[in-house]
């Protein structure tokens, strides 16, 4: 943007240069104005100030197409920018959610094994308590005969 500026500096700076000196020589034209090459040159002189004119207001043209391609594309930087938070905020939404019922997946899968472990950790007991018993009925029906066999009540 500095060279464009620089640029169109320059061009001013060479129009007002040109149309300083065609401002002092107008006067010396208008005295020799009778002479057909002074016509000539007059014509040239008004010529050459319409071309400065004209290469002015396609400074300002260029100046002013400038100044819109940055207005769009600063449009653009913005729209680019809010779509891009939408985005942004939209991952973030969805990240929350997967967290959350990730959350709860655990959870429930945590409840669900604990439930196991209680089940599995009764039916332990349950066994344990069955096999005790058990043991406990054989070890008292083998020493009642036991007993019975030393009193001398049972035959062998």
């Amino acid at each position: 943007m500095a060279t464009i500026m620089t640029r169109s500096q320059q061009v001013r700076k060479a129009v007002s240069k040109e149309e300083q000196q065609m401002a002092e020589f107008a006067p010396q034209a208008a005295e020799e104005a009778k002479e057909p090459l002074n016509e000539l040159m007059n014509q040239a002189q008004a010529a050459h100030v319409s071309y400065l004119q004209a290469q002015r207001k396609v400074t300002a043209a260029y100046q002013e197409r400038q100044r819109q391609g940055e207005k769009t594309f600063k449009e653009t930087e913005e729209q680019a920018a809010t779509i891009c938070a939408q985005a942004i905020e939209s991952a973030s939404q969805a990240f929350r959610k997967a967290e959350q019922e990730a959350e709860e997946a655990y959870k429930a899968a945590k409840e669900r094994a604990e439930q196991a472990y209680r089940e599995s950790m009764s039916e332990a007991l349950r066994a344990r308590k069955g096999t005790v018993d058990k043991a406990w009925q054989e070890t008292s029906g083998t020493s009642e005969r036991i007993w019975k066999i030393f009193q001398g009540e049972m035959e062998s």
